[in-house]
């Protein structure tokens, strides 16, 4: 078999345009405290949101295809189809675009974050279910990988933490230098750039995406704190430090652009990874987080100057992440082809 960067195919930037928005409708009863519904209204605001701006299709598992439909409106697909949980970016496929505008994906494999949460059946093949409903090739990955664990600039750089992917909870026995052949092979990148530590209290133990997000090639927005007593500060200027010393797949030294966390909140297990960027990309849009904070604001502004050219949409996120994630770990964007 075959890997997608021998056949030429690689993992997009998610600015570049796209056929549909997929995601999947919260389920999990137990990730929001015995209470879907604030999760569901959620999850709902974000999809009407996108679909200003491009199709958007709502996994649901079968019994919850009419509340969904209802709660989503009428701009909103539903397709539904058997899930465990509702953060598609992690459980879905990477989409792969080849020669001759090819499309293909990669199904990885799935545990639930380091067994987290015992009961993730279905949510390990949702990947390849997709996939196989697109009718499109399906590249089998020989690791456990979540789509919030990468970033990449669409050039061959792909960015991510040494927390989450070296800690052992998702791939015991692999060394970090097989770890990079397969992510090189399966996503067609040339080069990965390693951060250290994620957001402190990470469900996801150190997710790429709860603090870093790239803006274009060469161009990385980096969530930052300047309170030397903060739990994130260390790892933050750690992260930074390691940005600007690093050089992407071009070669080019990254400029990096600096974003306030807002202030501290504590949910149910512990602190809420409150993170701006933490956001989705839209055909003609960026969809941002809102957390009641006097950081918004300002967050708003960074991202109108940063996305010059896209609508900047600040979208209400507390409730979704009390479940421990955000708006990238609820989405999946499919390329156009």
């Amino acid at each position: 078999m075959t890997t997608p960067a021998e056949d030429g195919f690689h993992l997009p930037a998610e600015w570049q345009p796209h056929e549909r928005c997929w995601m999947a409708w919260p389920c999990r009863a137990e990730v929001w405290g015995g209470d879907l519904e604030p999760a569901r209204a959620a999850y709902a605001e974000v999809a009407k949101a996108i679909a200003k701006y491009e199709p958007v299709t709502m996994i649901c598992n079968p019994d919850d295809a009419a509340e969904a439909s209802l709660a989503c409106g009428s701009g909103v697909n539903v397709h539904p189809l058997p899930i465990s949980d509702s953060w598609l970016r992690d459980t879905g496929p990477s989409f792969l675009l080849g020669p001759s505008r090819r499309i293909a994906g990669v199904h990885w494999g799935f545990n639930a974050w380091g067994n987290l949460y015992p009961d993730h059946a279905e949510d390990r093949q949702i990947g390849r279910r997709l996939l196989e409903h697109l009718a499109l090739p399906i590249y089998d990955a020989p690791m456990v990988l979540e789509g919030g664990a990468v970033l990449c600039d669409g050039e061959g750089t792909l960015l991510t933490t040494e927390q989450c992917l070296l800690s052992g909870e998702r791939n015991p026995g692999l060394e970090r230098r097989e770890m990079e052949e397969i992510l090189l092979a399966f996503t067609g990148a040339r080069r990965v750039i390693w951060l250290g530590q994620g957001y402190q209290d990470d469900e996801t133990r150190g997710h790429i995406d709860e603090i870093a997000c790239f803006v274009r090639p060469g161009v990385v927005m980096m969530l930052t704190t300047e309170d030397p007593g903060d739990g994130n500060f260390e790892a933050f200027h750690d992260n930074l430090d390691r940005l600007r010393a690093a050089r992407d797949a071009a070669g080019r030294s990254l400029e990096v652009i600096e974003l306030q966390q807002p202030e501290r909140q504590e949910g149910p297990r512990g602190r809420l990874t409150l993170s701006y960027t933490n956001v989705y990309l839209a055909n003609g849009a960026v969809i941002i987080p809102g957390f009641e904070d006097t950081a918004d604001h300002e967050a708003y502004k960074v991202f109108r100057k940063a996305f010059a050219g896209r609508d900047v949409m600040q979208i209400p996120a507390l409730d979704i992440v009390r479940g421990g994630g955000g708006i990238h770990c609820i989405t999946r964007e499919q390329p156009a082809v």
